[in-house]
């Protein structure tokens, strides 16, 4: 169980921006895996700002006014960066990650000028009607980790997901294991119904990236 961020000792991990500005974000020294912002979650907070999506002299801002949907949020690193770059973000997590969630919206409010951010709750396989329609993106650092999870989290992808969505997945490969099963039935499973685009690491920020940690654009079959 997640401990309760109210009783939690804080250390905080920062993100630099491109434009230097640094989102600062509160960890909890106890807790479960949701409570810390792990390294998929920064190379996918800093895909976010590459060129492709965001280039301010170009007047490039694939992100403004996009409805971004963040799964497994933890402790919000990622649609904190989305929504810092213009997105209107909805970060989902358990009940025990919302209290750490809200705080570190708190904690980055300054920094969020034409995007936004909230937090809900979401259960994986469950209801998703209050995230509809679907969003322009979904977000997921590092969800693919416990076997019982992975039916339910395709499940809520399905349900999510609209023909225009792209969801992007970012992973860190761990070998150790029961991790490569569960990362083998993630994908045999998705692919019943998405496919799958890896990206190349001359894509990604050429800082924070590494070649076990993998990002993919995932849309719905046509």
């Amino acid at each position: 169980m997640a401990a309760d961020a109210d009783e939690c000792d804080y250390f905080v991990r920062e993100i630099e921006k491109n434009d230097g500005c640094t989102l600062k974000v509160k960890q909890c020294y106890l807790g479960d895996v949701g409570c810390v912002v792990w390294d998929a979650a920064i190379v996918l907070a800093k895909y976010l700002e590459t060129k492709q999506f965001y280039e301010p002299s170009s007047r490039v801002n694939v992100w403004a006014d996009r409805r971004v949907l963040e799964l497994g949020a933890g402790t919000g690193a990622v649609g904190l960066m989305a929504a810092a770059l213009g997105a209107d973000v909805t970060v989902t997590d358990l009940e025990d990650l919302q209290t750490l969630l809200r705080l570190n919206i708190q904690e980055n409010k300054t920094l969020i000028d034409s995007g936004s951010i909230t937090a809900k709750v979401l259960k994986w396989g469950e209801d998703v009607s209050d995230f509809l329609p679907p969003p322009h993106y979904i977000l997921m650092a590092d969800c693919i980790y416990y076997e019982q999870s992975i039916v339910p989290l395709v499940e809520s992808l399905k349900l999510l997901s609209g023909p225009e969505t792209c969801i992007i997945c970012c992973y860190e490969q761990r070998t150790e294991g029961i991790n490569p099963k569960v990362e083998r039935q993630f994908f045999e499973l998705l692919q019943q119904n998405f496919i799958c685009e890896e990206i190349p690491a001359d894509k990604q920020d050429p800082e924070f990236s590494s070649p076990d940690i993998h990002i993919l654009h995932i849309r719905r079959n046509v």
